[in-house]
């Protein structure tokens, strides 16, 4: 199962809106198959381990890392094909929340006459496929927070120079952390202030993930760097529904999607945000900034991972905080997470908080 985990963890950020599955098939002692989901979501890991095993499938045991679906959506059930491929015994991490399945991919291979087992690995199943799970449990993407600020929390100066705040490990880190997510999201005005392009650089990707600016009226730069790639990596603009029409359709012609969203006072609403991305078929996102962005998403409880580099200056009270007020007037009231993992990369600090278990 350990192998099928880290199958499954190949497809994280480019097989959205479907789960990343790891497969192994074994006869014996011997490894006689492997998958996991390919690109776009298919095909899923099963056939693509079946596919692999061939006859030798015929009395194996399956390892896989979600529960095989029961429905025919674009692909036929993999809890058929298992069946139909013959299979003696399907171990399973866990099992998928999906309303279209929900138990019934196993009910079909128990009734099928083969052997299911539930639960192995399944902290680390539920783990993998947290972005998953909280688009079919709770209506939303899975939100990875991310900043880089100097040991007092600052993430530029007072005349707004940021780069570079954390040397260049970091930085490539910070890469392969955009890669496993499925969309990288700022705000409108980092978008306008460092003309970024939300890319993944230096990897070697095939598939980029999409880039997400939330701006209400759409007074983002129409020659900038996003403008000018949106028909060549996926582009989603979250706006209000007072953002000016030939603004909507100039971004549209550009090629990029377009996602009204509710207002809340004179900013977009974060809830209704996540609930559109969500919609989209997002399930992972990966939001760097900027201050007001941030704030509003933990203000609103939609921060599921801080992850933060630490570098080792010192800005002072004048530079700009990376997260904007959120109107605290006591301690007991500031939302705490729980430390996950810290580690040196390169000069700086990388530490890693989860959403506190308790909340």
């Amino acid at each position: 199962m350990a192998l099928a985990l880290s199958l499954g963890r190949r497809g994280q950020g480019n097989v959205w809106p479907n789960p990343a599955v790891g497969c192994v098939i074994v006869q014996g002692t011997r490894i006689v198959g492997r998958g996991w989901t390919q690109p776009g979501g298919r095909p899923h890991a099963e056939p693509q381990a079946l596919a692999q095993a061939g006859a030798a499938a015929r009395g194996a045991t399956v390892y896989v890392t979600l529960e095989p679906c029961s429905h025919h959506g674009k692909t036929p059930p993999c809890a058929q094909a298992l069946i139909d491929a013959g299979v003696a015994r399907v171990v399973i991490a866990t099992q998928d929340d999906d309303a279209r399945v929900n138990g019934r991919g196993i009910a079909m291979l128990q009734d099928a006459g083969i052997e299911v087992l539930v639960g192995l690995h399944e902290d680390a199943a539920r783990a993998d496929n947290a972005g998953f799970f909280c688009r079919t449990d709770l209506g939303r993407p899975m939100l990875t927070l991310k900043l880089a600020n100097s040991f007092d929390g600052r993430i530029a100066t007072g005349t707004g120079e940021s780069q570079w705040i954390t040397d260049a490990p970091a930085r490539r880190l910070t890469h392969a952390m955009r890669s496993r997510h499925d969309a990288v999201m700022v705000g409108a005005g980092t978008a306008r202030k460092d003309d970024p392009s939300l890319t993944v650089r230096g990897l070697g990707l095939a598939q980029q993930p999409a880039r997400v600016v939330v701006s209400r009226r759409l007074d983002l730069p129409l020659m900038g760097q996003l403008a000018r790639t949106a028909a060549e990596v996926p582009l989603i603009l979250c706006h209000g529904a007072d953002a000016d029409p030939a603004l909507v359709k100039a971004w549209a012609d550009l090629g990029a999607t377009l996602l009204p969203c509710a207002a809340r006072g004179a900013q977009l609403d974060p809830q209704d945000v996540m609930r559109q991305l969500a919609a989209h078929g997002l399930t992972r996102i990966f939001c760097e900034g900027g201050s007001a962005l941030a704030a509003s998403l933990i203000e609103a409880d939609l921060v599921d991972r801080l992850v933060g580099f630490t570098a080792g200056l010192v800005i002072g009270a004048e530079g700009l905080p990376g997260i904007g007020a959120l109107g605290l007037s006591r301690l007991a009231e500031a939302p705490r997470f729980a430390l996950q993992s810290s580690q040196q990369i390169g000069p700086d600090l990388l530490h890693i908080w989860r959403r506190n278990a308790a909340d």
